[in-house]
């Protein structure tokens, strides 16, 4: 079948800068949503969600900048010729180039920064990169650079971008270095959407069973968020201004409810993580990168 999209028309495509304002509360309830606060006498994990914990001063976990001017579902519009239906999520990736404050006004600046043509019948990888800035003095706070599969779009011609996306990071032959389990909530996906990302597949049932599921999925970025809560927990003593770079697959659906299994394998200032849906034994993260700073 022939594909609508035109390549060189998406990686000029223009979008307009996303000015976002946000309060502690977000931060906290971004961090709730990921489970940090399950010990209400845990001093370490309060920090994330009471502003009341070292005289004051909330942390912020880095992947909220996952969440943060986030440009919406863009790729539903229908001047872009893709077939958004057939999108999957594939990768995503958040590099940290300065601390996200708990607070504030930030302004983010999206585009696609490369498209590759898989192939007839393989559809094609659309890669977007977003740069988020401090608003009050145009410091770059962090990069998201989100991977798609687009299964409808192969075989599209010319104009696609040179060379290939990064290859996967590799998983170690050996045992995990540590093992961490958190429990997901039947309410996990119910409020993680209130951090931003709305879509019905997490809600609706009705939505969720025609896209193929039984029931509402939990966010692939809640997912990122929750094994970047497992390396804080097992690894780091809850410090997460360490975490300087997190790249994950998306592999399965996690469910709401899932207990998520966080492999973690250390190498110095790398860490390799694989993240799997315990009751199921369903990886649903997996090649995962964290580089701490």
């Amino acid at each position: 079948m022939a594909t609508n999209l035109k390549p060189q028309q998406l990686l000029t495509r223009q979008f307009p800068a996303i000015d976002h304002d946000y309060a502690l509360r977000d931060t906290a309830l971004y961090a709730l949503a990921l489970g940090l606060g399950d010990d209400p006498v845990d001093d370490k994990q309060l920090r994330y969600v009471y502003e009341g914990i070292d005289g004051g001063a909330l942390c912020t976990i880095p992947t909220m900048a996952n969440v943060l001017a986030y440009p919406g579902f863009w790729a539903r519009e229908p001047d872009t010729g893709i077939d958004w239906k057939r999108l999957v999520h594939a990768e995503q990736e958040i590099i940290l180039h300065a601390p996200i404050p708990a607070s504030g006004s930030v302004v983010g600046r999206n585009r696609v920064s490369a498209i590759w043509d898989k192939g007839e019948g393989k559809g094609a990888l659309l890669q977007q990169q977003r740069q988020i800035y401090d608003a009050s003095d145009d410091r770059l706070l962090a990069t998201v650079i989100q991977l798609s599969l687009l299964r409808g779009d192969g075989n599209f011609g010319p104009g696609g971008s040179e060379g290939a996306p990064p290859a996967p990071h590799q998983i170690p032959e050996r045992v995990p270095d540590a093992v961490c389990d958190l429990p997901t909530l039947s309410q996990t996906a119910l409020i993680y959407r209130l951090c931003g990302d709305m879509n019905p597949l997490h809600a609706d049932p009705g939505v969720a069973k025609a896209a193929g599921f039984d029931r509402p999925i939990l966010h692939g970025m809640a997912t990122m968020g929750i094994a970047a809560h497992a390396v804080m927990r097992r690894l780091l003593d809850y410090d997460a201004g360490r975490i300087a770079r997190m790249r994950v697959r998306f592999t399965a659906a996690a469910y709401p409810g899932d207990t998520l299994r966080t492999e973690i394998w250390a190498e110095g200032n790398c860490l390799t993580l694989r993240t799997i849906a315990l009751e199921r034994q369903v990886v649903v993260l997996n090649n995962c990168l964290i580089e701490l700073g």
